[in-house]
């Protein structure tokens, strides 16, 4: 297990936001990750949300932005925010912002030349637990959620992984990515061609094939006015596959928001809620 090293430390409503930088095995690089510790983790070991983040963003988005802090003090919840793909002088990297740094869509890639680095997946659900139910007062008892491109990892990992987490939730995910532009480039790149092989990282597919017979309820929420609502999102899509599975949904439609952090912070304290009382039970 790699060293941490903090890089940031600030009080905040009671309790500490903390960065940490360690080296990832899994990536093959250095990795920064934003923990926020809520004043009870001081006396006693607390349960773990982990949020991933949408596209271009790094650990940094969330915990400025968002205003979760103060909602995970009031539950006695670690929120656990990692940067979104490998980083490095050595990690490829493509032209735009939807593929390569800041894009690593929380799969394992199989293509070079991304294979050698991007492997989101197995950092997400493996390693950065590991890492920090070692390192912090952090339960076993998990949690996760995240928004746009997170919103695909929390979803897609949660339900890859019956009994890993207590409770899932997501902010104007991609649902579908095997069905929507920004999700064809980038499996194309990282998974190839064989789009039998997207399907294992395509909620969507996921819970019309219910590989592992958990029914995680799910929890959406998605803003009406997103402007990436119909091309990339499709959140019909979610709803038409857990209606046919029977798989429990709440897909709450936000009438006036949009795709930003307004829309996060506007419901952020509902998802924390959600989730500590699944962490609590």
């Amino acid at each position: 297990m790699s060293a941490l090293e903090r890089i940031e430390h600030r009080a905040c409503f009671g309790g500490w936001q903390d960065v940490w930088r360690h080296h990832s095995d899994v990536l093959g690089c250095d990795m920064n990750v934003a923990v926020y510790l809520p004043p009870q983790a001081a006396h006693e070991r607390c349960p773990v949300l982990y949020w991933l983040s949408g596209l271009t963003c790094t650990e940094q988005n969330f915990i400025t932005k968002a205003g979760a802090q103060r909602y995970a003090a009031e539950h006695g919840v670690i929120i656990v925010a990692p940067d979104t793909s490998p980083r490095g002088d050595d990690v490829a990297d493509a032209d735009g912002y939807d593929l390569g740094k800041g894009a690593g869509f929380y799969v394992n890639a199989t293509q070079a030349p991304w294979s050698t680095h991007y492997r989101m997946y197995d950092y997400v659900a493996n390693e950065l637990p590991a890492l920090v139910e070692a390192n912090f007062p952090a339960a076993t008892a998990r949690a996760i959620s995240g928004h746009s491109m997170g919103g695909h990892g929390a979803l897609t990992i949660a339900l890859k992984n019956p009994g890993r987490y207590r409770s899932v939730s997501a902010f104007s995910p991609i649902v579908a990515p095997s069905q929507v532009p920004w999700g064809e480039k980038a499996f194309t790149a990282y998974l190839g061609e064989d789009r039998a092989a997207w399907k294992q990282s395509d909620a969507v597919e996921l819970v019309k094939s219910n590989s592992t017979g958990e029914k995680l309820p799910l929890l959406v929420d998605q803003g009406a006015a997103d402007e990436f609502l119909a091309p990339q999102l499709k959140p019909e899509l979610l709803r038409e596959a857990c209606a046919v599975a029977n798989h429990p949904l709440t897909l709450r439609m936000q009438p006036g928001y949009d795709h930003s952090y307004y829309f996060i912070a506007s419901f952020i304290g509902d998802h924390i809620a959600h989730h500590a009382r699944a962490l609590r039970d």
